[in-house]
């Protein structure tokens, strides 16, 4: 279609991060695990959607922005109806995310049984529907599946320990009388909690960062006020872009093997991009009601 490969990168790199904050995502679970389970799954499920919307939108106006100082030039409107067949086709593949989240929300399911009805259901939909899984597909999918699960449950395991000893050092609460030694003013701890969680982010692994951080700095927001589902929704957008970020930025260097296209090239054009979510991020961090209007609307205080 004409566009540069450094383009196509840097838009399928930074906007994949959206799916870690629009419900049903698995890393809201296990903050709310790391949380030590005070923090409600279903505030954090609601609580993403106004900033995953938000954040969706900063990436498309960046994207048309550059797209517009490259020249790129637009198609041609496919028509009303074509979209509509498009939307149509994908309905079933969408409802997935209805079941899950709507187990959750109605009370219906647990997280672990919406997930276990959601995969079962996407079982049955690319098999009789779509007809595009076949024996090799599911395989492959199961080993990735029963990889990533392992791993996250290890993690889990060992932070557990890591918790207890963190307590028993009294780590937390040393942890908010350095931050509130270094200023008491909100903005500026936020400001510095934000700063450090995107540089971790840079260099380790979520899901263990999630559980290493929460613990840790969910008593700082506690003392400031904070709500913990908004702190969630702060958390997991800060490592979202470090995994865009180098030096490691999982994400962004799988783009770039994807799309071969070294890193250096990608990451001098994809600072709009990283403009757009860190405004995006400001926003969710000093406006409180764009996580937790939806929330307090639904499920309530």
């Amino acid at each position: 279609k004409g566009y540069d490969a450094d383009y196509a990168v840097n838009v399928t790199v930074t906007s994949s991060i959206a799916g870690i904050i629009i419900p049903p995502s698995h890393n809201m679970i296990i903050f709310a695990l790391a949380a030590g389970g005070g923090v409600s799954i279903s505030k954090l499920f609601l609580a993403g959607v106004v900033p995953g919307i938000l954040m969706c939108m900063c990436l498309a106006l960046a994207a048309y922005l550059v797209a517009i100082k490259r020249g790129y030039q637009a198609e041609k409107f496919p028509g009303r109806a074509a979209l509509g067949w498009a939307f149509a086709g994908a309905i079933p593949g969408l409802f997935t995310a209805v079941i899950i989240v709507g187990g959750v929300l109605s009370g219906v399911f647990t997280a672990t049984e919406s997930g276990a009805i959601g995969a079962i259901y996407a079982f049955l939909v690319t098999l009789i529907v779509y007809r595009t899984l076949t024996w090799e597909n599911f395989k492959t999918t199961v080993v990735s599946s029963v990889r990533t699960t392992s791993m996250v449950l290890v993690l889990i395991a060992c932070a557990g320990a890591f918790a207890y000893m963190l307590t028993f050092y009294r780590v937390p609460t040393k942890t908010v009388d350095l931050l509130l030694g270094i200023s008491d003013n909100v903005i500026v701890i936020l400001l510095l909690i934000n700063l450090m969680l995107l540089v971790l982010g840079m260099i380790m692994d979520m899901a263990a960062l999630i559980l290493i951080c929460t613990p840790i700095f969910l008593p700082v927001m506690n003392a400031l006020g904070i709500d913990p589902v908004q702190f969630g929704i702060i958390l997991l957008v800060n490592l979202g872009l470090g995994l865009c970020t180098p030096p490691v930025g999982t994400c962004l260097f799988a783009g770039c093997v994807v799309g071969k296209l070294p890193m250096e090239k990608a990451i001098k054009t994809i600072w709009p991009f990283y403009l757009a979510i860190l405004a995006a991020l400001m926003l969710i961090t000093f406006v409180p009601a764009i996580s937790l209007t939806l929330p307090n609307l639904i499920i309530g205080n």
